[in-house]
């Protein structure tokens, strides 16, 4: 899986995802990152189907890498099972190298109901069917805490491969970062710019612009996704323009200090933040 890719979430604008996923698979992006709840699955597989036919790219469906998520009202055995099927037909693809179960919850149920377990163990289980046959090359979950992490154990037949969850300096995810690469779980981490947030120079976090005004080589964009990438985590950021697409890829190119990682990492005893979803208390 690279390390680096190109994320999606709302962006569901047919024209625009289509342009944006064609630029970037222009400019090397090989990660294309989706799910059924975005809604973009259809135009991200036109993007790709035109990109295949057109000779100048040279690329075909082997050198890119599809991830896609189960969304929370999709789970259980059943649900899953379709869902795996309709992004197959959206995408125009007949496998999708990463599925990840999207949330431990389904709708509609308090947080404390036992039905969320029964039903991610279900859609697991479907997760695992498909795995087996080929049609999904790797497996795994996001936004799961240690506890779901843990819980898996007891009825996954193949332990999760992936798991995708925002981090950012203002939430680190440190011991979960440690429990995923202790037991072999690619962390992948969403929301590296606090969903832009982290961007602005308001008032969110100040200490970030302080530290990335002693890289004036690097925009604050990059540093953000070279802490992540030092961290020993894959990134997703989602970028609107061929400028925004280039620079985010760039990261890659790139290296933090310890000073300048350490300087980061405490930036969270101040400022700790969610910018997206938590869940922290789903049982």
């Amino acid at each position: 899986m690279p390390s680096i890719g190109l994320g999606t979430w709302q962006q569901r604008d047919h024209a625009t995802i289509t342009r944006v996923v064609q630029q970037a698979l222009r400019v090397g992006y090989r990660l294309i990152d989706t799910a059924s709840g975005y809604r973009n699955e259809e135009a991200i597989g036109e993007a790709l189907q035109a990109t295949f036919a057109c000779k100048n790219a040279n690329l075909c469906r082997n050198d890119i890498w599809l991830t896609s998520k189960l969304g929370p009202k999709q789970q259980g055995f059943e649900g899953a099972s379709t869902a795996i099927q309709e992004s197959l037909q959206k995408l125009q693809t007949d496998y999708i190298d990463l599925y990840l179960i999207h949330w431990p919850g389904i709708p509609k149920k308090s947080q404390e109901s036992e039905d969320h377990r029964i039903y991610r163990e279900k859609s697991w289980k479907a997760l695992e069917t498909f795995y087996k046959r080929g049609v999904v090359r790797a497996i795994g979950v996001s936004n799961y805490t240690v506890k779901h992490l843990e819980e898996m154990k007891d009825y996954a037949d193949i332990p999760p491969m992936v798991n995708q969850c925002e981090m950012h300096p203002l939430c680190p995810q440190t011991e979960l970062l440690q429990y995923c690469h202790k037991n072999n779980i690619v962390f992948t981490a969403y929301a590296s710019l606090g969903e832009s947030a982290l961007l602005n120079p308001c008032n969110i976090a100040p200490d970030l612009h302080m530290i990335a005004a002693r890289r004036p080589d690097l925009t604050l964009a990059q540093i953000l996704l070279i802490w992540g990438l030092q961290h020993n985590a894959a990134v997703i950021p989602k970028a609107s323009t061929i400028e925004h697409l280039q620079e985010n890829l760039a990261a890659n190119d790139h290296k933090l200090s310890t000073n300048e990682m350490l300087a980061l990492d405490g930036v969270e005893k101040k400022y700790h933040r969610h910018f997206c979803w938590d869940p922290q208390n789903v049982a």
